[in-house]
């Protein structure tokens, strides 16, 4: 019988080798999209800098960036609190940029190039493993987001970078946000199927957590470097979730996806 977790074991020669794994009851797969499937640092990086350089701007893309990715989850939390009413991500980045832009000292944009501007989360590059292997994967399994994304975003997405998702879950059809457990309910729900048979795809712990809790099997597939070269946290699996990938190619492998 094939061994049910997915981890990477050395070899007798020493090196590492891939195991495949059978999960019989699996019908769907259901994934994180920021971070996961797309690229969203470089991304954005690279659409700021083409605007610092088409206006002849000084300042500093990095550091805008993080402020502007750090509006992110407070603001997510406040609508899961109750202390704010629902909101869309896109509104949320939209209310920050325009904050920005001012304490940045970011003059001179016209609304449509702000519009423009506030949209780049539609506009982000897949990791070079995603469309591939998501490809591979939807031979046999539904495949979809589960993401924090508003659902007009993650269509838009899914058009701009080629993700071939079979239809598009997000927190806007649980109106709140990951991890609360509603969003995973959602989509359990939405799929008509019971949790163990759908999994949860990400390369962050805390959204595995979440996952497992309400019963959905869970694979992790690292990216170190979604928050560039520095980063220190989802490096590595933190729990022993039921597939462990490289990424989202050898999840394929691992699922015995041709």
């Amino acid at each position: 019988m094939l061994p049910r977790r997915g981890r990477v074991r050395p070899g007798a020669d020493g090196q590492r080798k891939p195991q495949t794994v059978a999960l019989a009851s699996v019908r769907a797969l259901a994934f994180d999209t920021y971070g996961t499937v797309v690229d969203w640092r470089t991304s954005v990086l690279a659409e700021l800098e083409g605007l610092a350089d088409r206006q002849t701007l000084t300042f500093d893309c990095v550091r805008f960036l993080d402020d502007w990715k750090a509006a992110y989850r407070p603001a997510m939390d406040r609508v899961n609190r109750g202390e704010i009413p629902w909101t869309t991500v896109d509104a949320i980045y939209r209310t920050r940029l325009e904050e920005l832009l001012v304490a940045y000292g970011i003059p001179g944009l016209t609304r449509e190039e702000i519009d423009a501007l506030s949209r780049v989360w539609w506009r982000l590059r897949p990791w070079p493993d995603a469309v591939a292997g998501i490809r591979r994967l939807k031979r046999r399994y539904i495949v979809t987001p589960l993401s924090n994304a508003s659902f007009i975003g993650m269509v838009e997405l899914a058009r701009f970078a080629g993700l071939p998702w079979d239809c598009i879950i997000t927190a806007e059809n649980a109106l709140c946000y990951k991890p609360r457990p509603e969003v995973y309910r959602t989509a359990v729900s939405l799929l008509g199927l019971v949790p163990a048979e759908v999994m949860m795809v990400a390369a962050h712990n805390y959204d595995l957590a979440a996952a497992r809790a309400q019963g959905m099997t869970t694979a992790f597939v690292p990216r170190p470097l979604e928050y560039g070269p520095g980063q220190t946290t989802n490096l590595e699996a933190e729990s022993d979730w039921d597939v462990i990938a490289e990424d989202l190619e050898d999840l394929a492998t691992r699922l015995r996806c041709q």
